[in-house]
């Protein structure tokens, strides 16, 4: 009896911590990758990153396998093509989730299962069997006893809802009624959350220039350009608000309120053909850090401010095997070796990696793999840089790559020897920057961090982050703590 009041009370308690921890950004993996690292070597990248949430599109079990022990918030995929067995059989429902779920956990993390992605619109003959393969994976999880950590949902995207704008009169395609109540009525009845796939990119390009690209980048507008729904008289600061809203007010028109919206997919792509102008790095870059920001306050649209925005971005890696447009294949964060397409920040200020008196002496993102050696063995040598950080199985091996590496023994040389008249050049593969590049337990020489002993966090940390810029204790540990008092309870 003790027991089950205990683990009564660590549910109860996880509820009531989601939303006090407050919202988190996690990542997509894709798998279109024609260079694809080994899930083991994705996994140490992710934690480099110090990423806490990521979804698959599937449930790889290299990936499931690699990930035991991380910690990390997993989402495992049913593929569109499992859909339509699984909705007609709720063996295979069970099978599913003997062979997918049940099979990884404790030890993997999994906390979530996307049926499909996008159903009703890539793949409409399966809409009808939908929910019900929902429901048959739910009830799969209760006979394993797992329904209480594993929540069920379906992504969908924004074209569902044909009129986005103003939010306060959308409503779903009502061709899909009858599915989306009985999807909504699920996610009520389960606890669950409604899966949205937002992309301002296409809001803006496919828009015929209604709206400015600067509400779709987050970037503050003017006050005559203000972005103002005229029923509500809601001011809506960036087109990603404005379609988490469309979505809650078009659940609320099916007389369905407070379910949570989880955004599972949205990003900008970094590069696209002649015919794709906003496709560049400077408006990912953009995006992608003001995304975090805005996710990092906590907040949530103008019409539900108190329901955070849970928001994984699209995505890890590029997909260059997809088919389309140039711009389809390149919407990653990182390259697959671990370094990032462009600087990434975490949300306030006070996190943003930049020092405006500190100067670090980093690798040129042109330079030479072969310089760069040349370098990192004077710089370690006849240098005499401290080079212990970067070796294997320390702070700042991963990502193990020449140009972190030269980084770092090139700063720790120039911080050492700038005042005697030590350069940063290295043959002409360094340059200075104000920007930190200290990430995670990896300090960099020079760091303001460095004195005060408080571990920094990465320019491509995607953790939740407090709006006073604190980090908070992953959910995972909670979990783990109250699970440790219980069982101190029941042993007393």
């Amino acid at each position: 009896m003790i027991l089950e009041r205990c683990l009564g009370s660590m549910l109860l308690a996880l509820s009531m911590l989601s939303n006090v921890l407050g919202a988190f950004v996690g990542v997509n993996i894709g798998t279109d990758v024609s260079s694809m690292p080994p899930a083991s070597d994705v996994v140490a990248i992710v934690k480099a990153h110090q990423i806490t949430h990521i979804r698959l599109y599937d449930a790889d079990p290299h990936m499931l396998k690699a990930l035991a022990g991380s910690g990390i918030e997993v989402t495992v995929g049913v593929t569109n093509e499992e859909v339509l067995g699984i909705g007609e059989s709720a063996s295979a429902a069970a099978a599913w989730i003997n062979k997918n779920v049940a099979a990884y956990m404790p030890s993997t993390n999994i906390t979530a299962i996307a049926v499909g992605s996008e159903v009703l619109t890539s793949v409409p003959h399966a809409a009808p069997v939908l929910v019900t393969a929902m429901n048959n994976l739910h009830k799969a999880l209760v006979a394993a006893d797992l329904n209480f950590q594993v929540k069920v949902s379906t992504p969908q995207s924004m074209d569902i809802i044909p009129k986005p704008f103003p939010p306060s009169t959308s409503t779903f395609n009502s061709s899909w009624n009858s599915t989306i109540y009985q999807l909504l009525q699920f996610l009520k009845n389960t606890n669950s959350y409604y899966m949205l796939n937002a992309y301002p990119y296409y809001g803006y390009t496919n828009g015929n220039g209604i709206f400015p690209i600067d509400y779709a980048l987050f970037k503050p507008l003017p006050s005559v350009k203000q972005i103002v729904d005229p029923n509500t008289l809601f001011h809506y600061n960036s087109m990603f608000d404005a379609m988490v809203d469309a979505t809650y007010y078009s659940m609320d028109a099916l007389n369905f309120s407070v379910i949570p919206i989880d955004v599972t997919e949205t990003g900008w792509p970094w590069q696209g053909g002649s015919n794709e102008p906003d496709a560049t790095v400077e408006n990912a870059e953009t995006f992608i850090n003001k995304l975090i920001q805005r996710v990092s306050n906590n907040s949530g649209p103008p019409s539900q401010p108190t329901i955070p925005i849970n928001t994984y971005i699209y995505e890890l890696f590029n997909e260059d095997k997809r088919p389309g447009p140039i711009s389809e294949k390149n919407w990653g964060l990182l390259f697959t070796n671990g370094t990032a397409v462009f600087p990434l920040s975490l949300g306030g200020p006070s996190q943003i990696t930049g020092n405006s008196t500190a100067v670090f002496c980093v690798a040129k993102d042109d330079a030479s793999e072969d310089k760069l050696r040349d370098g990192i063995n004077w710089a370690c040598g006849q240098g005499q840089a401290n080079c212990s950080a970067i070796q294997s199985g320390q702070p700042c091996y991963l990502p193990n790559n020449i140009k972190n590496h030269a980084s770092y023994a090139y700063n720790d040389y120039y911080q050492k020897m700038h005042t005697v008249g030590g350069t940063c050049d290295f043959d002409g593969t360094a340059t200075t920057t104000t920007i930190d590049p200290s990430y995670g337990s990896c300090i960099f020489t020079g760091s303001s961090n460095s004195s005060t002993g408080r571990e920094s966090l990465p320019p491509t940390a995607l953790g939740p982050i407090s709006p006073g810029g604190s980090t908070k204790l992953p959910l995972y540990k909670i979990q783990f703590l109250i699970s440790a008092t219980c069982l101190l309870v029941v042993l007393l």
